[in-house]
This record gives C-alpha cells, sequence and structure tokens, in this order.
C-alpha cells in the first residue's frame, strides 16, 4: 500500500480561505501575488501560508510568488473542485429553505439535488428549485446520483436519527445546523454550523479585549 501524507487539518480548512481569495483576485485581472500579500487578504500569516502550499509540491517561485490562477486551479484539485458534487438538504424548515436558496444562487461545485422532511404538509412544495420530496425517497436518490454529502437542517431531537439514516445509505460527509454533536462512524466527517457557538465565541474574545493577545 502506498504511502500517504497525512496533511494538517488545520491546513485544510485554510485552503478554502485561499481558494475564495484567489477567485477574487483573478476577476480583477491580477495575475502575480506573493504570499505576503495573500496573507493581508485573507488573514493568515504569510509562513503560514508558504507552509500550508508546501505540503503539495511547488506551486510557486521564491522571489516571485504565485501564479494567481495556476495556484486557485491546483487547489481546486486538492479540494476535489475540478468537479461537481451532488448532495441532498434534510430538513424544509426556514433554515432548510434559505439554504437551499442561497445555493440555487451561490453555489458553485455542488449541486443540490434532493430536499427531504418528514412533515406530509412540506411533501410537494418547491424549495430552491426542487420539490420536497418524503424521506422514504431518500435511499433510492442518493444511490442513483452517487451522492455522498448532505445537509441536515433539522431540530436537534431528530439529527441524530437523520445522521443514522444518511450513514446507512452511504453518506460519507455531514453539514450540520442542529446544535448538538453527531455521533457517526470514524469514517464518516461531520461538520457543524452552529451560530450560537460561534457568537458564544465572539462574545469571549470581545469581553476579554485587551486583556491578552490571541494566538493562532
Amino acid at each position: 500500500m502506498p504511502f500517504r501524507i497525512k496533511i494538517p487539518r488545520s491546513t485544510i480548512e485554510r485552503l478554502p480561505l485561499y481558494y475564495r481569495c484567489l477567485n477574487l483576485i483573478e476577476e480583477h485581472g491580477i495575475e502575480e501575488i506573493s504570499s505576503q500579500v495573500l496573507g493581508v487578504r485573507v488573514g493568515v500569516d504569510p509562513s503560514v501560508i508558504r507552509k500550508d502550499l508546501a505540503w503539495f509540491g511547488e506551486l510557486g517561485k521564491r522571489g516571485v510568488g504565485y501564479n494567481v490562477t495556476y495556484l486557485k486551479e491546483a487547489i481546486a484539485r486538492i479540494l476535489g473542485l475540478d468537479r461537481e458534487w451532488p448532495f441532498i438538504l434534510v430538513g424544509a424548515g426556514k433554515l432548510g429553505m434559505a439554504l437551499a436558496e442561497h445555493n440555487r444562487k451561490y453555489g458553485r461545485h455542488f449541486h443540490l439535488v434532493g430536499v427531504f422532511d418528514r412533515d406530509p404538509a412540506k411533501i410537494g412544495l418547491e424549495v430552491g428549485g426542487m420539490q420536497i420530496r418524503p424521506m422514504e425517497d431518500m435511499p433510492l436518490l442518493i444511490k442513483e446520483k452517487d451522492v455522498k454529502i448532505a445537509m441536515v437542517a433539522v431540530p436537534a431531537e431528530e439529527a441524530q436519527k437523520v445522521a443514522h439514516e444518511l450513514v446507512k445509505n452511504g453518506i460519507k460527509g455531514i453539514l450540520s445546523y442542529a446544535p448538538i454533536t453527531l455521533s457517526v462512524p470514524p469514517d464518516v466527517l461531520v461538520y457543524n454550523a452552529d451560530y450560537n457557538l460561534d457568537l458564544q465565541r465572539l462574545a469571549y474574545y470581545i469581553s476579554n479585549e485587551g486583556e491578552q493577545t490571541w494566538g493562532e
């Protein structure tokens, strides 16, 4: 079995920041960028950027910097964004509807292929360009579309049950908006989008402003 380098999770989580910034820079016609300038734009120390990118080979030239288009495309390949990813949304409440509409307008690389809910009153309604479907339809669609990613926007008391159904049907990545920690097998990755936690972190930093400096 070939040896695989384990890339630090912190590095992977910074790559989308670089990718987003490079997209904006490219749109303004800028062809070359240094790690110093990129660092200012994304709020990351230039040495950290150079270390992050070094995991993936020689992506720039010493003393010159990085070609914006080349680096953007290289990061896209690393992130798997050189293909389109089908995903499903479970939960068609107000949050779910907002997420579906946002994806229809701004989604890139990720294509919503199904919206599911348990509420019979919502079945057949349209959201984000998709008709809401019953949960019973979910396994077949996951198989037909080879879906590996799911977004979960259901109440906390429903989230673990939904996660179990998703994992059972082959989902490997879950973006959860439910305010609980989901229990999933080791080979399934869960990211939690919890605005309450983020607001609490902001409150801490603001409350302690001036008392300490923040580390990375």
